[in-house]
């Protein structure tokens, strides 16, 4: 089965990616990396952005991959322009913007939004994050950007830090890495620890990983640091948030203690949990990683709506 008949509904959740998935669809981002010139693969195709949540990098770099691919973009940023603000259903919005369009991107803070949209679709949903379940696509780029930075999936030593239990690209970064030989190290306060369904399922895929509060403790090991922010927005209790908030600052004295070949990543937006003062450093590619959501993106694009 193609890639494309196998996502023919679209990209709802990691869990539906094997190994070989992944790698076809990384190797399709790497090809765009090196064909980044304007192209007509999607010409005469329309890209359909519901995002009722605030997005930067995501929403742009799905509406800039589509329009280098030759296609179009309609859509809103902010649910307080859509019908939904007038009490219209996500299902009924999605049967209607099918009509417009060849393709839908949403994020949603409802996690089980994307699947719900899906369900209604008969065009393909793109998950550009749903509540705080999951966000495929930015796990699929920062694979790329792993990999892109001289690193391998098999053996590698990888440190999730941050707020590991309302975190979207945390979990779909752990799925991803499931399908590989990878030692992951969580790294969170004891409130936000990975929750117990997504260490159940690491569990039932034999993934070898650890809990632990310090990240210090293990910073000359780590291949890869992926750093999140704790998500103000997830707490039901500002006070849960304001014990948390401070947990973590990563500095130039913390780079300091790390290998030669260590990379420091964010999914972005950043608040203080890396500080300003290693921007500059080789060995910070959050801003990289930033850059290759428009290769990863233009692969699935160009993969799901193609003809």
């Amino acid at each position: 089965m193609s890639f494309k008949e196998k996502f023919k509904e679209g990209i709802i959740t990691a869990k539906d990616f094997s190994r070989e998935d992944i790698d076809y669809i990384l190797q399709k981002g790497k090809e765009m990396i090196h064909n980044n010139k304007k192209a007509d693969v999607l010409k005469g195709k329309i890209l359909a952005t519901l995002f009722f949540e605030p997005s930067t990098r995501t929403r742009l770099s799905f509406e800039s991959a589509m329009y280098r691919l030759g296609g179009n973009v309609i859509g809103f940023h902010t649910g307080d322009v859509s019908s939904t603000k007038k009490g219209e259903s996500i299902a009924d919005t999605i049967r209607t913007v099918e009509n417009y369009s060849d393709g839908i991107v949403i994020r949603h803070n409802l996690e089980g939004a994307a699947r719900l949209a899906a369900k209604f679709a008969k065009i393909p949903i793109i998950n550009a994050g749903s509540g705080s379940g999951e966000h495929p696509t930015q796990a699929l780029l920062d694979l790329l950007t792993i990999i892109q930075e001289g690193h391998k999936l098999d053996g590698l030593n990888i440190g999730i830090m941050g707020d590991l239990k309302y975190g979207r690209t945390v979990h779909s970064l752990s799925i991803l890495l499931s399908n590989y030989e990878a030692n992951i190290y969580f790294i969170s306060p004891k409130d936000l620890m990975l929750r117990k369904r997504d260490k159940d399922y690491l569990q039932q895929r034999q993934v070898k990983y650890k809990e632990i509060e310090k990240y210090r403790d293990i910073l000359n090991i780590l291949d890869i640091l992926y750093v999140t922010r704790i998500q103000k927005e997830r707490f039901a209790d500002i006070e849960e948030y304001d014990r948390v908030k401070d947990f973590y600052v990563f500095t130039k004295k913390d780079m300091a203690e790390t290998n030669d070949n260590f990379k420091i990543m964010h999914p972005l937006p950043r608040i203080k949990e890396i500080s300003a003062e290693i921007d500059d450093s080789p060995k910070s590619i959050y801003f990289k990683q930033a850059y290759y959501g428009i290769p990863m993106r233009k692969a699935i694009l160009a993969e799901l709506l193609s003809n």
